[in-house]
C-alpha cells in the first residue's frame, strides 16, 4: 500500500471526539467542492455511497456542504442542473450503485443536452467483489455503469485505487466547465471509504478554472465592419448570452436592430424591450419570424446558440443558416452547426460585446433614448410583438384557457420570480404566452444602458428543459433553482403526466422549506401527444389520463394546495402571501382540453423528418 493511504479499521468518530474521524476519500471530494464554494450535493444514499455520506455528515456539522436527499435519483440530477444554471457553480448529484447509477442517466443526459456543468458521482461494489455477482454490482463483468454514462459525459473513469481519486476528481471538474457538461467518476465502496494522508486538496482549482477574458480580435474587427456595412440587422440571442444580455441590447440599440430570441433565450431580456420582436422557432411569434424574413434585414446575429432543432427552427435555411449569419460564442462545439456562416466570433461573449461597443462608439455609434412603450390603462405597456389568439389571453371563461392562464401568471407574482417550464405543453404554452420580465428594469427604460447591472441574467426569468426535453424535469429542477435563488419565488409550470412521474420530488421542496410555487395543468391527458396526434394525421392512442386530484395528493404530502377549477379561483389567491411562505404550494389548475398549443412547428419537423 502506499505511503500516501493507511487501511481503515475502525469507524469514524464525532467531530470533536478524542478519536477524531479520519480524512477519507469522501471527505477528499468535499474538500475540492468545498474549495469551489458548492453548497449542496444532491442525491439519494445507500450500501456503497455510505461513505461519501458520511463525509457530507462530518461536512454539515461544520456548517459546509449539505445533503440533499431526492425521492428518485433523475430528480437530484435536475436538482444539481437547477442549481448549477442559477449560480454558475459545480452541479453536483450522486447515488448508489446498480439501480441507483441508472436512475441517474435521464438527468445527467438533460444536463449534458443543456451544456451544463455537473458532476456525477457513483460508487461501485468493493473491488475484490468485480464479477462475483455482489448485490447491485455494476462493474465492467456486470451491468457496466461507467460504460452507459460514457455518452452522457464529457468525462467518465473508474476510480481503481485511491491514489486516483485527486488527479481524476480535478480533471472531472475542470472538464466539467471546460466543455461545459456532466463528467462521472465512479469509486468504488472500499477505495471511498480508504483513509488518506493529506487533509484537503493538493489542486488550486480555482486558479485551474480561472477563464481569461478571451477574444479573437480579427473575427472582431471583421464583425464590426460587417455591422457598420449593413443597412438591416437581426439579433437572435440564445441561453448562452446568460449576463451578456444587457451588453448585446445595448448593441442592437446602436445599430437600430430587432432582437429575437430563442426559446431558451426567452426571459434573458424584457419582452418588453422596444426592439425585441418575440421568439424564434418552436411554439414561438409570427412577428420574430417576420423580423427574419424581412427582405431588407442583411446581416442575422445569433449570439449563445447551440443550433439545435429547437433554437433553429428545425434548422431554418431560409432566414437563419444562410450567408448572411454571423455566429457569436464562447463554445467552439456550437458553431461547428453554422458551418455556413459569413463569420464565426469565439471567446467571452462579454468581452466580445464590450469590446464591440466601444469600436462602434469610435466610428460614432451610441446608444440613444428608447421610447416609451406604448401603454394600456389596465393591461400596462403593450408588447412590441404579436402573440397568436390573442382574445384568448383575455378570456376569462370556464374552462381555464391557457393563454388567459399564462397571461395572468406574469401579471400575479414579483418580478423577481423564476418561471420554469416542463416539457409538453407546459413548454408550449409557457413560450408562447408567459411573458416574465422584471419590472424594475423596465421602470427604468431609456436611460440607453441597456439591462446591464441592473439584475443577474444567471438562468434566465424563463427557464425549460430544452433539447433532451424529459418530462418531470422542471419539478426537481425548480428545488435546485429555489436553494439557488433564496428568497425568490420560483414558479414550476407542469402537467399531470409530468406530476404523475415526478410529483414526489415536491416533498423536497416541502422538507426544505422552499417557496416553490408548482402550477399543474391538469386536463387528464398527455396534451402534447393528444394534440400532436391529432394535428399529424396519427392514431389517437395511448393519451388518455385519469383525471387526479392534485389538490388532495399534495395535501397528503404535507403540502399546501388549491384547486382552480375557474379564473376567479385565481385572482381570490393571495399571490403575495404565498410567495413569502417558506413552503412550497401547488395549484391544481383544471384547463380547458380543447385548446389547441402552439407546436404545428414540431409536427411539420416530424412530418419532414
Amino acid at each position: 500500500m502506499s505511503a500516501q493511504i493507511r487501511s481503515l479499521h475502525t469507524p469514524s468518530g464525532s467531530a470533536g471526539a478524542a478519536n477524531p474521524a479520519p480524512f477519507e476519500g469522501g471527505d477528499l471530494i468535499l474538500s475540492h467542492l468545498e474549495q469551489l464554494g458548492v453548497e449542496y450535493v444532491f442525491g439519494i444514499p445507500g450500501g456503497a455511497i455510505e461513505p461519501l455520506y458520511n463525509a457530507l455528515a462530518r461536512s454539515q456539522r461544520r456548517g459546509s456542504i449539505r445533503a440533499i436527499v431526492a425521492r428518485h435519483e433523475s430528480g437530484a440530477a435536475f436538482m444539481a442542473e437547477g442549481y448549477a444554471r442559477n449560480t454558475g457553480k459545480l452541479g453536483v448529484c450522486c447515488s448508489t450503485t446498480g439501480p441507483g447509477a441508472t436512475n441517474l442517466i435521464t438527468g445527467v443526459a438533460s444536463a449534458f443536452e443543456n451544456q451544463i456543468p455537473m458532476l456525477v458521482i457513483t460508487p461501485q461494489t468493493a473491488l475484490s467483489h468485480f464479477g462475483r455477482k455482489a448485490l447491485q454490482e455494476s462493474s465492467d463483468t456486470s451491468i457496466n455503469t461507467v460504460g452507459m454514462f460514457q455518452h452522457c459525459t464529457h468525462y467518465n473513469t473508474l476510480v481503481s485505487h485511491v491514489d486516483q481519486l485527486e488527479h481524476k476528481l480535478a480533471s472531472a471538474i475542470m472538464t466539467a466547465f471546460n466543455s461545459s457538461g456532466p463528467a462521472h467518476i465512479s469509486v468504488p465502496l472500499d477505495v471511498m471509504r480508504t483513509a488518506v494522508a493529506a487533509t484537503g486538496p493538493s489542486y488550486n482549482l480555482s486558479s485551474l478554472l480561472a477563464r481569461p477574458a478571451w477574444k479573437d480580435e480579427t473575427a472582431i474587427d471583421a464583425f464590426v465592419d460587417l455591422l457598420l456595412g449593413s443597412k438591416k440587422v437581426v439579433f437572435v440571442l440564445g441561453n448562452g448570452c446568460q449576463d451578456a444580455a444587457g451588453l448585446i441590447l445595448r448593441a442592437a440599440m446602436t445599430l437600430n436592430a430587432r432582437v429575437v430570441t430563442t426559446p431558451d433565450g426567452k426571459g434573458l431580456i424584457s419582452p418588453f424591450h422596444p426592439c425585441y420582436r418575440g421568439v424564434f422557432s418552436f411554439a414561438g411569434h409570427e412577428s420574430a419570424n417576420a423580423a427574419l424574413r424581412d427582405p431588407e434585414v442583411d446581416l442575422v446575429v445569433t449570439v449563445g446558440n447551440m443550433m439545435s432543432e429547437w433554437s433553429s427552427n428545425n434548422w431554418d435555411r431560409e432566414t437563419l443558416l444562410t450567408s448572411h449569419l454571423v455566429h457569436v460564442d464562447a463554445n467552439e462545439n456550437n458553431l461547428t452547426r453554422s458551418p455556413m456562416a459569413r463569420l464565426h466570433v469565439r471567446g467571452s461573449i462579454d468581452t466580445i460585446f464590450e469590446t464591440l461597443i466601444a469600436e462602434l462608439g469610435k466610428h460614432g455609434r451610441h446608444v440613444g433614448v428608447t421610447e416609451p412603450l406604448a401603454t394600456d390603462e389596465h393591461a400596462g405597456p403593450a408588447l412590441p410583438f404579436e402573440v397568436s389568439n390573442f382574445e384568448k389571453c383575455l378570456d376569462a371563461s370556464c374552462p381555464i384557457k391557457p393563454q388567459w392562464l399564462m397571461t395572468k401568471l406574469t401579471q400575479l407574482f414579483p418580478p423577481s420570480t423564476r418561471y420554469l417550464a416542463d416539457a409538453g405543453n407546459s413548454f408550449a404554452w409557457s413560450t408562447h404566452y408567459l411573458n416574465p420580465f422584471d419590472r424594475r428594469v423596465l421602470d427604468r427604460r431609456g436611460s440607453g444602458r441597456g439591462d446591464r447591472g441592473r439584475r443577474s441574467g444567471r438562468g434566465g426569468l424563463f427557464q425549460a428543459g430544452f433539447e433532451f426535453a424529459p418530462m418531470g424535469w422542471a419539478i426537481g429542477n425548480a428545488v435546485g433553482t429555489a436553494l439557488a435563488r433564496p428568497g425568490d419565488p420560483v414558479v414550476c409550470i407542469t402537467g399531470d403526466g409530468s406530476m404523475l412521474m415526478s410529483g414526489q420530488e415536491i416533498t423536497v421542496a416541502q422538507q426544505l422549506g422552499l417557496p416553490v410555487i408548482y402550477v399543474v395543468l391538469n386536463d387528464a391527458r398527455l396534451g402534447m401527444v393528444a394534440h400532436g396526434q391529432r394535428l399529424g394525421g396519427g392514431e389517437e392512442i395511448g393519451c388518455e389520463l385519469p383525471q387526479v386530484d392534485f389538490r388532495r395528493l399534495a395535501e397528503a404530502m404535507g403540502v399546501r394546495a388549491y384547486l382552480i377549477q375557474t379564473p376567479q379561483d385565481l385572482m381570490n389567491l393571495n399571490i403575495p402571501a404565498i410567495c413569502q411562505q417558506s413552503s412550497p404550494t401547488l395549484l391544481d389548475v383544471r384547463i380547458d382540453p380543447r385548446e389547441i398549443p402552439p407546436i404545428g412547428r414540431r409536427i411539420q419537423a416530424l412530418q419532414d423528418m
